[in-house]
C-alpha cells in the first residue's frame, strides 16, 4: 500500500530526494533494524543496554514486530528505509504507536510527521479514538515533536530496562 511521499533533504547532495511511504514487508526488516540503529546510536550512552536493545531491533525481532503490528517505512529512491513505525491496537479504542525513527541524515524534513499521520490513519480506521506512545528522558526532541503534534504527557512513568519510560497520549477524534 502507498501512502504517500514527501520531500525530503538528501544529506549527501544538494537538491531534495524523493521519500515514498508505504506499509512495511518482511523484507524490509533489515533496513528498518539499520534505520532503528542510525537513529538511536546518538544516544546509546544515555540509554542502559537493554533499553537499547529494546529499542534498536534485530532484524529478527523487527519481522516479529511486522507479524503483529502495522508497521510503516519511509523509503528513499534507492529503496532504502530511512524511517519507520509501528503501531498496534491495545484496547478498545486504544491504540499505541512504537518504534519510531528516522535516519539522522534525513530528519528535518517531514518524514516523521507523515510517519505519524499514517499510524494515526490507521488507527482511526481500526477505531481508537485515543493513541499512546512512550518516550524516554534523553529523546528532548522527540518529546517537542509529539507535543507540537498534539501529544500530553499523561503522568504515567514507568521502568524501561532501568530508566523511566514517559507516556505521551492523544485524542484522534
Amino acid at each position: 500500500m502507498e501512502i504517500g511521499s514527501v520531500e525530503s533533504a538528501d544529506g549527501y547532495t544538494p537538491g531534495m530526494m524523493r521519500v515514498s511511504l508505504r506499509s512495511a514487508h518482511i523484507e524490509d526488516s533489515d533496513g528498518i533494524s539499520r534505520c532503528l540503529g542510525a537513529a538511536f546510536e546518538p544516544y546509546r550512552a544515555q540509554y542502559t543496554v537493554g533499553a537499547f536493545a529494546d529499542t534498536v531491533l534485530t532484524p529478527e525481532r523487527v519481522r516479529e514486530r511486522i507479524a503483529t503490528m502495522s508497521v510503516f517505512v519511509a523509503v528513499d529512491e534507492s529503496g532504502d528505509v530511512v524511517g519507520t513505525i509501528g503501531c498496534s491496537v491495545v484496547g478498545e479504542g486504544e491504540g499505541h504507536v512504537r518504534g519510531m525513527a528516522v535516519d539522522p541524515r534525513f530528519q528535518g524534513g517531514g518524514i516523521a510527521r507523515r510517519l505519524l499521520e499514517a499510524v494515526e490513519a490507521e488507527l482511526m480506521d481500526c477505531g481508537c479514538t485515543r493513541v499512546s506512545l512512550d518516550t524516554t528522558a534523553p529523546l528532548k526532541r522527540a518529546v517537542r515533536f509529539y507535543e507540537r503534534n498534539g501529544f500530553r504527557a499523561s503522568g504515567k512513568v514507568v521502568d524501561f530496562f532501568g530508566m523511566p519510560l514517559f507516556e505521551y497520549v492523544k485524542m484522534l477524534r
